[in-house]
């Protein structure tokens, strides 16, 4: 996974961040460690300080900082709530930044799949976090439906890696 496939290395970070691989109640799969591989496949794909690659490295960023937050003080509710609606926000401008790639180069299906994903991901999400907290009693259906989502969008991230619109290289065509 080097400096080849940005997004590949984003989509890893979004297994270390969102999975749980437990030993002895110690989360081998730091939160962290799977932003800061996002941030720096996102930083690979960046080309100008305000384009949407940078915003949602800033995006991966906090997280990593927040993520740390929460392993610290991991009883507190607030920062929980925070640390899962940045995560949310993460995932949303992530996501939009590689649509956003890639619709122009003629991805319209993948652009569009990916557009439902994360629509799928972050609403069950935030529907997750409400019955979390008990605002909702939805029954596992949501977390069973979330954790697919998540998955079948890890998939299309990886499947999506080799695209060359989605290359450290590439340069947009300019007309």
């Amino acid at each position: 996974m080097g400096t080849g496939k940005p997004v590949a290395k984003i989509a890893t970070g979004f297994v270390f961040a969102f999975g749980a691989l437990r030993f002895n109640g110690f989360d081998l799969l730091l939160d962290p460690v799977g932003w800061g591989l996002c941030a720096s496949g996102l930083s690979q794909l960046q080309r100008s300080a305000d384009d949407p690659f940078g915003r949602a490295r800033i995006a991966a960023v906090a997280m990593a900082c927040m993520s740390l937050v929460t392993m610290i003080a991991s009883d507190s509710q607030a920062i929980g709530i925070a640390n899962t609606v940045g995560a949310l926000i993460a995932v949303w401008l992530v996501v939009d930044a590689i649509i956003r790639r890639i619709r122009p180069s003629g991805e319209i299906a993948r652009a569009a799949l990916l557009d439902v994903l994360r629509w799928a991901v972050v609403g069950l999400g935030v529907l997750g976090l409400l019955a979390g907290y008990g605002y909702a009693d939805l029954g596992p259906v949501t977390l069973v439906a979330w954790f697919a989502s998540l998955v079948t969008l890890v998939v299309v991230l990886y499947r999506s890696a080799r695209l060359p619109s989605l290359s450290p290289q590439w340069e947009p065509v300019t007309s």
